[in-house]
């Protein structure tokens, strides 16, 4: 398929005929060009999602290392704790719940996770829509990042700013690492799980992702303002419009909720 057909299969919602038949780092210069598209006709990427963080999940995917895409000013929502997103657009949806990063600077080369904290301004709870364009979920690694690292939205909950947070990245990353969270569809909970299941913590995939990026040709470092949402704590979960979803993190994390329309 050409970058073309990929970005018509993500306007309709549709199943892919079949996989993109790349190779990792052809996908990832596929993914690039799908960029520019989408530049091209008005969208502006706002940041990125870091997936297939969990090593819980991965051998129910067949995905066993991180991959990464762009997300948008067209698929990133705001909230103060209860928001919305629409279903309209997405192909087998499927929801994450997330730590969610507001990066105030772009972190120096060879950053340590102490750089990074430095870099971040603000954490947030997260809900990533996810979505996959082959049946049944089955793909190959290069078809999730040929299809946008999955991504279908992003709503961001309420955000805490780090000054208020341990500044010691060893304390900062073991305090997410050791927080939980129980995701409920409509008052019954359906899954739980602990930060430390996204490489050891939130903060850790982050910089497993910084270091990804800056090995990526052509890939637009991490800037001013970037949000990224650092992978799923529990399963990823199908969804339906009409439903009602909610993640209660304990720790520095408020709890958000989300509806499906």
């Amino acid at each position: 398929m050409t970058p073309e057909d990929i970005l018509a299969h993500w306007d309709r919602g549709t199943l892919w005929p079949e996989g993109c038949g790349l190779d990792l780092p052809a996908a990832y210069e596929r993914s690039l060009t799908l960029r520019q598209l989408r530049i091209a006709r008005g969208e502006r990427p706002v940041g990125y999602k870091i997936g297939f963080t969990n090593r819980k999940i991965w051998s129910r995917y067949g995905v066993f290392a991180p991959i990464w895409g762009a997300v948008w000013d067209t698929t990133v929502v705001f909230c103060d704790g209860a928001g919305t997103l629409s279903l309209a657009k997405a192909c087998q949806p499927r929801l994450e719940p997330e730590a969610v990063f507001g990066m105030a600077a772009t972190p120096p080369a060879n950053a340590t996770l102490d750089d990074l904290l430095a870099c971040v301004e603000w954490l947030a709870p997260g809900f990533e829509l996810v979505q996959s364009h082959l049946p049944n979920w089955v793909f190959k690694a290069p078809d999730t990042v040929a299809d946008g690292g999955l991504h279908a939205a992003l709503l961001v909950g309420a955000k805490v700013a780090t000054s208020q947070l341990p500044q010691s990245a060893i304390e900062f990353d073991a305090l997410l690492a050791r927080s939980s969270v129980a995701l409920c569809n409509g008052g019954r909970t359906v899954d739980k799980g602990v930060g430390a299941n996204v490489l050891d913590g939130p903060l850790h995939a982050l910089h497993h992702f910084l270091e990804a990026l800056r090995q990526c040709p052509g890939a637009t470092d991490l800037q001013p303002g970037d949000v990224v949402t650092t992978g799923t704590w529990t399963d990823a979960w199908p969804v339906a419009a009409g439903e009602q979803w909610t993640a209660q993190f304990d720790g520095p994390l408020p709890p958000l909720q989300v509806t499906f329309t």
